[in-house]
């Protein structure tokens, strides 16, 4: 029978990411992660009903829409519209320039625009990055340390378990010294027990003999 999808989300770059998959797994293996985002907080399991109606309409689907933003998930998302916005008030100041004649030309406003917006996402996505590594390297000393606790942890189970197994011995084998030792007595015991029992009924002998 197959597993029952769920919606999971996380963000990365400039878009929030959501999928319909069986599993937190297949959701990692489909954004392409090879870290455990969920464990680290970076990624969750979500029960909005618009992005659960939106990724079960496609499952196994990698939905976006810019980072930020409370728009719908779709295939094609646009980039945050704040980059836009900062790219058109720098072109607007520098729109025209005077030269030495007092006369004016007009940019290409298109141009400037496109080099402008280029510029500023080479700048954002390089933010981006420095901070995804920044959170990256975060995340490695985090596992490392968590290595480091782990393997003391193991090496502390196994000195007690070694003590333990070494108690044990020595307590069995008190246990076996002192059995030995019982069944030694036990034998004493009941050959003091003939003994007297022998002696007993010679004087009892002697005591009714004396008496006739």
């Amino acid at each position: 029978m197959p597993r029952k999808l769920r919606a999971f989300t996380t963000t990365m770059g400039f878009f929030d990411l959501a999928i319909a998959a069986p599993s937190m797994k297949a959701a990692l293996e489909a954004w392409g992660s090879n870290q455990n985002l969920f464990k680290r907080g970076f990624a969750k399991e979500t029960d909005d009903p618009a992005i659960v109606a939106a990724t079960l309409a496609h499952p196994g689907v990698v939905l976006r829409r810019a980072v930020g933003t409370e728009g719908e998930f779709s295939e094609n998302a646009d980039l945050p519209k704040n980059l836009v916005t900062q790219t058109l008030k720098r072109v607007a100041k520098t729109r025209a320039r005077p030269l030495r004649k007092g006369r004016f030309v007009a940019r290409d406003q298109d141009a400037t625009a496109q080099k402008a917006a280029i510029l500023d996402f080479e700048k954002e996505k390089a933010r981006r990055e420095k901070n995804l590594a920044r959170e990256q390297a975060k995340r490695r000393r985090a596992e490392a340390a968590e290595e480091r606790d782990e393997k003391r942890r193991q090496i502390a189970v196994q000195k007690a378990e070694a003590i333990l197994e070494r108690a044990r011995e020595r307590h069995e084998k008190t246990v076996r010294r002192l059995e030995a030792q019982k069944n030694s007595i036990e034998d004493q015991l009941d050959a003091e027990r003939q003994r007297w029992k022998g002696e007993e009924e010679k004087l009892d002998a002697k005591i009714r003999e004396a008496r006739r």
